[in-house]
């Protein structure tokens, strides 16, 4: 099998069982040089207009030459775009976003939309436009080089409730929502234009899944109620599904949350989502066994590998044995997508992610 098809067979898109358990993985900046300079390829990194998704569509060259099956593509900044410096190391993103470096990720430190009071103020702000010209370039290039082998994946995250409270705050934003400001409805429309209208480019591209969602969890409960994501979500999501399934009807579609989210698993299968991601362990709703018997096959999954604690110990032993074991439960009869559940980190050898990709051609062997 190709890469293309092994995940097609899992994902249930092409009769019977994949002949192994497909496999997918994003690398942190760190991780990427190390890998530049054993491998003797290009970092190849693509800005997102939301820094932290950049690691999310670089470095496919990288990704394939380790082993993933997968390659992930998506939007980056338009391309007379450049970023301002604010003061120091912090510096404006195309959303207006002050963005400050951390040893992890980009952090907000001033968002744009902070003093919203009104409709007026949020009809006012300068939205960025998601047809600019460079949005999707590196994306189409990726696509013809990868797509006949390779499982193209692309990358619409911070879809609407993230994306929303990055551009105002959080407590600004939640509090609205919990008060009812009618400027909510407003923001979270332009930010649906927005987001559908990466995928439908995406989709019109070639790309064979769209990676839609945001953190709704924590690792005990989700960040807001299950009810008040059913109502001010959940209708939005479908809008989108029906558009990009009107682009093209076999599109997979992969609904991505960390934290404890299993409240709104059966809600993801009533809309259509085909695939849940990343399954985060060691939270509330996430036994691998129970989530297989309940929903196995009724969804896929795509991740389940712990980045917490079982990553970052470089535990040989444990790292094969956990992965063997999530293959065997996860991947039966199909429906499975192995992969880390986030981007890998720094606190993650290069060694162990030799090890990890090692073991993912084993299955659960």
């Amino acid at each position: 099998m190709t890469s293309k098809e092994r995940v097609l067979h899992a994902f249930r898109r092409l009769e019977g069982p994949p002949d192994r358990v497909p496999f997918q993985f994003d690398l942190c900046r760190s991780l990427t040089d190390h890998f530049v300079a054993t491998l003797a390829l290009s970092p190849d990194y693509a800005l997102s207009y939301y820094e932290d998704l950049t690691y999310r569509i670089s470095a496919n060259a990288i990704r394939t030459a380790l082993g993933s099956d997968v390659v992930v593509v998506g939007g980056q900044v338009r391309s007379d775009f450049q970023p301002q410096v604010v003061e120091g190391e912090v510096t404006t993103n195309e959303f207006g976003m002050h963005m400050k470096p951390t040893p992890l990720y980009v952090e907000v430190v001033k968002a744009p939309l902070e003093e919203v009071e009104d409709v007026a103020d949020v009809e006012a702000y300068d939205f960025p436009d998601p047809y600019a010209p460079g949005r999707f370039h590196r994306a189409k290039r990726d696509i013809e080089r990868f797509g006949d082998e390779y499982f193209v994946i692309g990358d619409v995250e911070i879809s609407i409730f993230e994306m929303a409270w990055h551009l105002t705050g959080m407590e600004k934003y939640l509090i609205g929502m919990a008060g009812g400001d009618d400027w909510i409805e407003t923001l979270n429309d332009r930010i649906e234009a927005w987001s559908l209208g990466l995928a439908k480019q995406q989709i019109e591209l070639g790309v064979d899944a769209i990676w839609l969602g945001e953190d709704l969890g924590t690792q005990t409960s989700m960040l807001i109620s299950p009810d008040m994501w059913r109502e001010m979500f959940r209708p939005r999501y479908e809008r989108m599904i029906r558009e990009m399934r009107a682009v093209n009807p076999d599109i997979v579609v992969i609904m991505h949350s960390d934290g404890a989210v299993a409240p709104l698993i059966d809600d993801w299968i009533e809309m259509g989502i085909d695939v849940y991601n990343p399954v985060q362990p060691n939270v509330p709703g996430s036994d691998p066994n129970e989530l297989k018997e309940r929903y196995g096959d009724r969804i896929s999954f795509f991740g389940g590998i712990d980045q917490q604690q079982l990553l970052p110990s470089g535990d040989e032993g444990a790292i094969r044995s956990e992965m063997a074991r999530r293959a065997q439960i996860f991947g039966e009869g199909g429906g499975y997508l192995m992969a880390p559940a986030h981007i890998l980190q720094a606190d993650v050898s290069p060694q162990t992610v030799e090890i990890m990709c090692d073991q993912a051609k084993r299955g659960h062997q």
